[in-house]
């Protein structure tokens, strides 16, 4: 907003001397950032006490660590500061004529919406049972399929690319999209793989980051690491000179993008305030699937979907620690770990709870840097 009025238009302020700076992208990311931050500090404290008015507490699973019974009751739902958070800053300060900048913001807000509706259930129903796994997943799909169709039809239109950017393999860079028609002409199915593989990533994203936020601080710090690398690859990405220092795909177009990365580390910076041990706010579904789904749409955007592994390692490593678990107990009857998710498994082997959140969050930064790295390991 704060861009379109005062460089659109044409304000005369914006062409002279230091107010010339309004223009860079650099400049606007870091004010959006300290704009979310300031946002979440200062609305924080009346959310939280807004919450508890409503008396929008947080169910505890029995047959968790019992070191966190003594949690129920904190205020969740919180993760709609960080929401508000991300788009304030996002709509003061970027280009909103980027239909790119569209599309991160409402898949955000789409899958924000199902993260408070499975947590208003929650709190309706007074358990630890929201949407039915199927449903969630079900609405996640759709969400997911929404963005891969849009970015499909830009791709006909050549403002985005369905090929793959492999790390650590400069000229191999797969195309999704499969077959065509006779005279040029791209069949609807021609992008089914794409559409696919899109969903899966956006989905699987959400769904780690929402199996991380277990312990206080622990997800919306990795998020805060995970969110200022994508910033530096979205950056990149849509800098031409970077872009063809690094060999990346020159895409111009996702620059803007990078206001919306640096509004999520702010805000994600601002929650923590409140959500470090011993945590004021829970995030809920609604923050952790909101921040899945917009880290996962800001991958595929910027064409770094093969690194986001590394990009949210922690995220990554809870999601499969799960996934294994699940599969060894139907299989052998079994359980590898004590507890899943596997933070869980080092709290019962007593670990403390601070100790476990801040070895993530080193693992989380390793695992960012190491993504970082791969720009040039090629």
């Amino acid at each position: 907003m704060l861009y379109w009025l005062l460089y659109q238009k044409g304000f005369v302020v914006f062409h002279i001397g230091p107010f010339r700076i309004f223009r860079y992208l650099t400049f606007r990311t870091a004010f959006a950032s300290l704009t979310a931050l300031f946002i979440g500090l200062i609305i924080g404290p009346g959310v939280v006490r807004r919450l508890r008015e409503f008396q929008i507490g947080q169910y505890i699973r029995e047959e968790g660590p019992k070191a966190h019974q003594q949690k129920a009751g904190t205020p969740t739902m919180g993760g709609v500061l960080i929401v508000v958070g991300m788009l304030i800053p996002t709509l003061l300060w970027a280009d909103l004529t980027n239909r790119f900048v569209w599309i991160a913001i409402v898949a955000t807000l789409a899958f924000a919406a199902i993260g408070f509706a499975d947590d208003y259930l929650k709190v309706v129903h007074r358990r630890n049972l929201g949407l039915t796994a199927r449903a969630k997943l079900f609405y996640q799909f759709l969400a997911a399929i929404a963005v891969a169709a849009t970015l499909s039809a830009l791709e006909t239109h050549s403002l985005y690319s369905t090929r793959l950017i492999v790390p650590f393999l400069k000229h191999f860079r797969p195309d999704l999209v499969i077959s065509k028609w006779h005279h040029g002409y791209l069949s609807p199915l021609a992008f089914l793989p794409f559409i696919v593989f899109v969903a899966i990533v956006i989905v699987g994203c959400s769904n780690a980051v929402n199996l991380t936020d277990g312990l206080d601080g622990l997800a919306i710090g990795c998020t805060v690491i995970a969110a200022g690398a994508l910033t530096v690859l979205t950056y990149v990405s849509g800098h031409a000179v970077f872009a063809d220092y690094l060999e990346l795909s020159k895409m111009p177009q996702v620059s803007e993008v990078t206001i919306f990365c640096g509004s999520m580390v702010g805000s994600a910076i601002g929650f923590l305030w409140y959500n470090a041990h011993p945590a004021e706010i829970f995030m809920g579904d609604v923050g952790s699937l909101a921040l899945g789904g917009a880290i996962g749409t800001v991958a595929v955007i910027i064409k770094q979907e093969l690194l986001l592994p590394f990009i949210g390692g922690v995220f990554v490593i809870e999601a499969l620690s799960v996934i294994l678990q699940v599969g060894s107990y139907k299989l052998r009857r079994k359980r590898i770990f004590k507890m899943a998710p596997i933070h869980h498994h080092f709290e019962l082997l007593g670990w403390s709870e601070s100790k476990v959140i801040v070895r993530f969050w080193i693992a989380s930064l390793v695992f960012a840097l190491f993504a970082l790295t791969t720009l040039k390991l090629r």
